[in-house]
């Protein structure tokens, strides 16, 4: 029996121009491409002509490919000798369900391997024109899910901000939007409710929208900005730069 492998390849936030080369080398090679809902149709089109291309949707609040689905047909395929990549936005081992799959791949004595990708949280704020971190303003970063699956213990927003804020960090939020209501009434109990905050949907791509806010008025800047998923939320002192940016910069505020 041939036997084929895996790679799991993070496609960046969007931007076509983001995906590292390695990325693209392995795109350009497989045989089987099994895309996500969220990858930029420019970045499949670098498929080669042998590739036969999957879309296997996953996209909070449509109707989704079953994980389990997909991970019998990586297997399958890789025993029937092809050159898989598992095509995800983002980077696949920062909330993209690439722990679970490799896990999965390895117990079925199926060779993966990971290439990595920018992630969203990192292309938003760089779109603003601002850090992560900065030796001033917030000496590390913590990458949320305002999401979990049914079942699975929520994160302690509460416990997060008194951390955040006694270490000087920023909290980078994804899938927040539709519980962002909940998520600022318990850091407002460690945060101020100034502190600043961005909210960015569609990172890195032309229909990239943005607001800049507090803490405090979280919630209803995103009603009132119509802002949606995939956005991600930024909570921190670095969001302070944001209008410094904009004054070098007169393109990032309609980036």
């Amino acid at each position: 029996m041939n036997t084929g492998k895996v790679t799991l390849v993070g496609a960046g936030p969007g931007d076509p121009e983001l995906l590292t080369l390695k990325a693209l080398k392995a795109i350009q090679a497989a045989t089987v491409l099994l895309v996500d809902d969220l990858v930029n149709p420019e970045i499949v089109a670098h498929a080669g002509k042998q590739a036969r291309v999957i879309h296997v949707g996953k996209r909070g609040g449509c109707k989704s490919t079953p994980q389990a689905f997909i991970e019998r047909l990586m297997v399958m395929a890789a025993r029937e000798g092809e050159n898989v990549v598992r095509l995800k936005g983002g980077d696949p081992f920062i909330f993209g369900r690439g722990g679970e799959e490799v896990e999965h791949l390895r117990a079925a004595g199926v060779h993966v391997e990971v290439v990595n990708g920018i992630t969203s949280g990192l292309a938003a704020v760089t779109s603003l024109g601002v850090p992560l971190t900065h030796r001033e303003h917030a000496q590390g970063v913590i990458f949320l899910t305002g999401h979990a699956q049914r079942g699975a213990r929520l994160p302690d927003w509460k416990s997060l901000a008194a951390t955040a804020r006694d270490a000087h960090l920023t909290l980078v939020i994804y899938m927040g939007v539709s519980s962002a209501g909940r998520i600022q009434d318990e850091l407002l109990a460690g945060l101020p409710a100034q502190t600043p905050v961005a909210i960015v949907q569609r990172a890195s791509l032309p229909g990239q929208r943005h607001a800049v806010t507090t803490l405090g008025e979280l919630s209803a800047t995103i009603a009132r900005e119509g802002l949606a998923s995939p956005s991600v939320i930024v909570v921190g002192d670095v969001i302070r730069g944001v209008a410094v940016a904009a004054e070098a910069v007169p393109k990032a505020r309609t980036a």
